[in-house]
């Protein structure tokens, strides 16, 4: 990957900071960032720095040529560098306008639909620093509804034996009125230790009925050896995985346990309970565990029996995941992978508000978890031969306790 060091001039920073050169300033500063790219992608394409002789050049810079590219703080120019003898390849262009697009067309398709048409060239050219009209949303929707689309429903290869599943809710406009859906996202850790995204559905609510839907449209698509699944403690959502993956273990996610927990805890009790169950998640094997259970349950129960009450019912469930070797438990303890996720989501949200369709929020959802889902496959998440030996030994195990008495005639 290209090291690129990025160097501001005088005459740049004077157009950054001083009165009502900011906008432009803002505009300047992305085009030189991203024009310093592009050089250090040349460079590394060629192995040598411009004017270095090196043995490892491929090839010669042969001048640049202007493209232009839209983002919201208005059009760039760039230098985009050519080769003597080959062709100079980056996917700064698709990956950067993929997101910016799927922002602007939300926002734009928002504006039509909400605004009336004598100010929806004043608001789109403040927005995005240029205007945007239907005909042209309608375009750029041809173009990045079908990548989205193709993506979501692209087959899934392999096992994933850890499943990792959440849902954001947003508020889009149907028929008039404005309303909440849930949007069913989740990932999957498969047999090379990779994550992928497998991807995300809307529905109108977080029942049994729509996460049974949605997983069976994983499982349709190719989902296959499922052995964990890590999620909050919705009802519909833990019905739907005891009915989609019979004999796989439900880890329920610790993080949401604990402010359960916190909540419900007196102020008097609050870190000192807290600290107290989270000692008990955090144990190095299911024994020492239930060692810590009974002495909180000794402790507290006279003090907060809702809290222990809540802690004992729910222990078997959110220390699940202390069955497994110790490598995996602290990534499957909780759902904060997904927060994450979601939480870029609400940034972009934050600036729409309300979607003006369900095919908005697909398009701009989408085209965030594809990013992700392209960093992510370039970084092993778990390495997976320990838990293939452990589940091996378990499989043995099993197999070595059924012994089968022969009685005599």
């Amino acid at each position: 990957m290209a090291q690129v060091q990025i160097t501001l001039n005088e005459q740049l920073l004077h157009q950054l900071f001083l009165g009502d050169a900011k906008k432009s300033g803002m505009n300047a500063l992305l085009e030189a960032i991203l024009n310093q790219v592009l050089k250090a992608q040349a460079s590394e394409q060629l192995k040598a720095e411009k004017y270095e002789r090196s043995d490892a050049r491929t090839d010669y810079r042969n001048g640049s040529y202007p493209r232009q590219l839209k983002t919201r703080v208005g059009t760039l120019t760039l230098d985009v560098p050519r080769l003597r003898n080959g062709h100079f390849s980056t996917d700064l262009f698709n990956r950067y306008q993929r997101s910016e697009q799927a922002l602007v067309l939300s926002l734009m398709e928002m504006v039509i639909n909400g605004v009336s048409t004598r100010k929806v060239s004043q608001i789109t050219e403040e927005l995005c620093g240029t205007e945007f009209s239907k005909t042209t949303v309608s375009d750029l929707c041809g173009h990045l509804d079908p990548m989205v689309s193709g993506w979501n429903n692209r087959p899934l290869k392999g096992n994933y034996p850890f499943l990792i599943v959440d849902a954001v809710y947003t508020k889009v406009r149907e028929d008039g009125r404005v309303r909440s859906r849930g949007v069913l996202i989740s990932y999957g850790i498969n047999d090379l230790g990779y994550r992928t995204i497998l991807g995300l559905k809307i529905d109108d609510s977080e029942s049994t009925d729509a996460w049974k839907n949605y997983f069976d449209w994983l499982k349709a698509r190719g989902l296959k050896g499922v052995d964990v699944v890590v999620s909050d403690d919705h009802g519909g959502l833990v019905k739907a995985v005891q009915k989609a993956f019979q004999g796989a273990t439900w880890q329920r996610c610790q993080a949401h346990f604990l402010r359960n927990v916190h909540d419900r805890l007196p102020k008097s009790l609050k870190r000192e309970g807290t600290e107290q169950v989270k000692a008990i998640l955090q144990a190095p094997n299911v024994q020492t565990s239930q060692t810590l259970l009974q002495s909180f349950l000794e402790t507290y129960q006279e003090k907060v029996p809702r809290v222990t009450e809540l802690v004992e019912a729910a222990f078997d469930d959110v220390t699940a995941v202390l069955t497994l070797p110790e490598p995996y438990r602290r990534r499957l303890r909780t759902t904060n992978g997904m927060e994450r996720l979601n939480e870029e989501f609400r940034r972009r949200e934050r600036v729409i508000r309300i979607f003006p369709n369900r095919e908005s929020i697909l398009r701009i959802m989408g085209s965030l978890l594809m990013e992700q889902n392209e960093k992510w496959s370039s970084r092993c998440y778990l390495k997976m031969n320990e838990y293939f030996s452990w589940k091996a030994k378990q499989h043995q195990s099993e197999k070595s306790s059924k012994v089968t008495t022969i009685y005599p005639s």
